[in-house]
């Protein structure tokens, strides 16, 4: 019983704290700057949107106001089955000759989208963006920069969780993007990111490869095949985009559902990740795959602490407990601001991404597929 508590927590401990430290020691020793530099190149922005009608007219506008030359960027929107006014949208704005619309009537998934738009993107570097965030007006200049760089295949850019002009939210879900941004910024400061932020990236034209049928992380698919073709996938936290911090406790554990199940769907996809084809083998093991087993090994920790015995375990069984209450306060709505609340809103996240993970393992063994929603 011992060596499984100590096992789990190593595991536990490696993956939130260990990784960050290795690579902090890392990036001492093996710093990798892009050298970035004026760059203008033409662009293709593609974006697959399904049932957008809410926000799709702002984004359209937010894509239009770009501090880009107009002449050297296009824009091309899918729309993937939409059964709202997102064709009626688009059919207006397709009326504008810097916007190509493809309208498809059967919905067959972003992925399939995403292909179709490839057709007919003719810039160098192509940029994927979604319907819902908002870019700042430089983060399409300041993206480019990095493809000064030869070395560079792939740009993530930084997703901000809060309001444009008030700052980015540090309560539960903003807290966790926090950690995910800074580990981000770690491996990209010495190597490469394993995957790039959905909201806004781009990847060398050259680069791209077809987007298997139901791909679920085109985020992650694309930059990994980046990689395999040994070219760096960086993070630059200089270009942004905004969303909203909180989309509702359902919405957000049915995003980190399918985005879990994601990880299980690209070992089936892309086998090669876990052999020595890939590069970043060890951060793709250590970032995204060992998150997936974390939930396990949280319950065989608390289980071995019921049945060990001794003041220590004792003592690790009630702070265990103590921590599963915490996360339930965050559902008291009477309870705001405050050290308390920051505590309670953490310890509610943690859950949350755990419980999605499980759901994600239970979706891969029954075969049941994450749809892809708005």
């Amino acid at each position: 019983m011992k060596v499984l508590f100590w096992a789990a927590t190593v595991l536990v401990a490696y993956t939130f704290v260990g990784y960050i430290c290795w690579l902090r020691l890392r990036l001492l020793w093996r710093r990798s700057p892009v050298r970035r530099g004026t760059c203008l190149p033409a662009v293709s922005i593609v974006m697959v949107v399904r049932n957008e009608e809410q926000v799709l007219e702002e984004k359209l506008r937010n894509l239009l106001a770009l501090d880009y030359p107009p002449e050297l960027y296009q824009i091309i929107t899918v729309s993937d089955g939409s059964t709202d006014r997102t064709e009626a949208i688009l059919r207006e704005a397709g009326r504008n000759s810097r916007l190509e619309v493809i309208l498809n009537q059967l919905a067959r998934g972003k992925a399939a989208g995403l292909n179709d738009a490839l057709e007919l993107a003719h810039g160098e570097i192509i940029v994927f963006t979604d319907a819902r965030q908002k870019i700042e007006a430089n983060a399409l200049r300041l993206l480019m920069e990095n493809f000064a760089d030869p070395e560079v295949g792939c740009v993530s850019g930084e997703l901000m969780l809060g309001e444009n002009g008030q700052g980015e939210s540090n309560r539960g879900m903003g807290l966790y993007w926090l950690v995910e941004k800074h580990v981000r910024e770690l491996e990209s400061g010495s190597g490469s990111v394993v995957g790039a932020t959905g909201a806004l990236y781009g990847v060398r034209r050259e680069l791209l490869t077809d987007i298997p049928q139901g791909t679920i992380l085109d985020d992650v698919f694309i930059p990994m095949q980046v990689v395999r073709q040994r070219k760096r996938v960086v993070f630059d936290a200089r270009a942004r985009a905004w969303d909203s911090p909180d989309l509702g406790v359902g919405r957000e554990f049915s995003r980190k559902v399918r985005t879990l199940s994601g990880n299980y769907q690209l070992l089936q996809l892309a086998p090669w990740l876990l052999s020595g084809g890939n590069p970043i083998r060890f951060e793709f093991v250590s970032h995204k795959l060992l998150r997936l087993v974390i939930p396990f090994a949280m319950a065989m920790l608390l289980g071995t602490s019921f049945v060990l015995t001794g003041p220590f375990y004792r003592l690790a069984l009630i702070a265990q407990l103590l921590f599963y209450a915490l996360s339930m306060l965050a559902f008291n709505h009477r309870l705001k601001g405050g050290l308390l609340a920051r505590a309670a809103d953490a310890a509610a996240t943690f859950v949350l991404l755990n419980a999605a993970a499980v759901v994600a393992l239970a979706n891969f063994l029954s075969g049941r597929r994450a749809a892809w929603t708005r």
